[in-house]
């Protein structure tokens, strides 16, 4: 039985597993929208008020549930609203499928009316992205549209559909098990650099591990910890990386970069070796790059190839799954203490906890930061500490 292009739309996705979207209707997307109404008890349509606010709420939705956010806009000035959205997962590495609406093939490239150049516009900020022109390559499409969204480091994919093939009939066939070859030996870490790293992990006096988001992606938190108790390593990690485990563990020390604690930034500067996890290095973790951790060798362990020696020069590189490099590595790791190390750290957190208590009393008549986050923590009921200090009452949490 034939069904239309925007009919293979919703039974791709409902392929996908697809339970939201986040979209805004406008002339070039109308006929999926149409489609839509008869799916209505299989998928939940969630209206914004604006497409920027559909590429946003799709970039929660994958944050917060680790599936694929899917959002819909129109062609034209629809579809570059979700620009923003759209660089901002790719920044972060969130999977999203955008799904955009498109002129008619028969007038694209003749400044049409809402015609824009969605495909040039987001190819430096997508995975990969597609123009349809025929229902005949809509199932095909999406099915790698969504798989690159979730392989290996995740981000958005874009996929514009004219509105020629919205309309045109089609058999419909999904395919099953779709991979591509490129994705399929993601982990190119060797057992020779495993050996390595461990060594310079067993033999490091001033270590830090620090976690950054690749470690939430890849799921990794018993091998992180695992890893930090097993070698008594300070456990650090970047704003990304929060909420990775909890900030009570008595190995945790701060949050780094320009918007952490002051006992983990002050110590990178003194530490043998930085071990990072899932993280890329960025301007806000490193400050001036020739002067970050001018005594450390460094293991990074990344997904992204792209990402090693980009800003950082390594010692050791593990690029793989954070997962599966981790529990590689745990074997060839040995107990340590690192008494003297840790000591660094808890001097610098007392004279920051001194710091702030010296700020409330300043300011003991008015509102701050800290003041409402005990208020909320109090409210929630979380025994947890104050913006991720071991020092901090046992009843507040960040």
């Amino acid at each position: 039985m034939k069904i239309t292009g925007a009919q293979a739309v919703i039974e791709s996705l409902i392929n996908e597993k697809v339970e939201v979207i986040f979209g805004y209707p406008g002339g070039a997307n109308m006929p999926i929208y149409d489609a839509l109404y008869d799916y209505q008890n299989k998928i939940r349509h969630i209206l914004v008020r604006h497409e920027q606010g559909a590429a946003h709420a799709a970039e929660g939705y994958a944050r917060v549930s680790g599936k694929v956010g899917v959002c819909f806009a129109t062609s034209g000035p629809g579809a570059t609203n979700l620009v923003t959205g759209i660089a901002d997962a790719m920044m972060d590495s969130v999977p999203l499928v955008c799904i955009t609406g498109q002129v008619p093939v028969s007038v694209v490239g003749t400044d049409a009316f809402q015609e824009t150049d969605v495909i040039g516009i987001t190819t430096p900020i997508t995975k990969w992205n597609y123009q349809i022109t025929s229902a005949q390559e809509i199932a095909d499409v999406f099915a790698k549209a969504f798989y690159i969204a979730r392989t290996g480091r995740p981000g958005p994919v874009v996929i514009d559909i004219t509105k020629n093939a919205q309309f045109e009939e089609v058999d419909f066939s999904y395919p099953k098990n779709f991979s591509l070859e490129k994705y399929k030996n993601l982990n190119k870490f060797t057992k020779e650099e495993i050996k390595k790293a461990a060594e310079i992990i067993n033999q490091a006096k001033k270590p830090l591990l620090i976690g950054g988001h690749g470690l939430i992606i890849s799921g990794a938190y018993k091998e992180f910890l695992r890893l930090a108790e097993k070698a008594n390593l300070p456990m650090a990690v970047t704003l990304h990386g929060v909420s990775a485990f909890p900030v009570t563990h008595p190995l945790y020390v701060g949050m780094v970069g320009m918007h952490g604690n002051y006992a983990v930034n002050k110590l990178t500067n003194q530490a043998d070796l930085i071990i990072g996890v899932g993280m890329r290095f960025d301007d806000r973790v490193t400050g001036v790059l020739s002067k970050y951790a001018p005594k450390a060798k460094v293991i990074h362990i990344d997904i992204d190839e792209a990402e090693i020696d980009k800003n950082v020069k390594t010692t050791v590189s593990l690029v793989g799954d954070a997962k599966e490099v981790l529990i590689s590595l745990l074997p060839h790791i040995k107990k340590n203490s690192h008494k003297d190390w840790f000591f660094e750290f808890e001097k610098l957190e007392k004279e920051e906890k001194r710091f702030h208590q010296k700020r409330e009393e300043k300011f003991k008549d008015k509102i701050t930061m800290v003041k409402v986050f005990e208020i909320l923590s109090k409210k929630n009921k979380r025994q947890s500490d104050n913006c991720g200090r071991r020092w901090s009452k046992p009843d507040v949490c960040r």
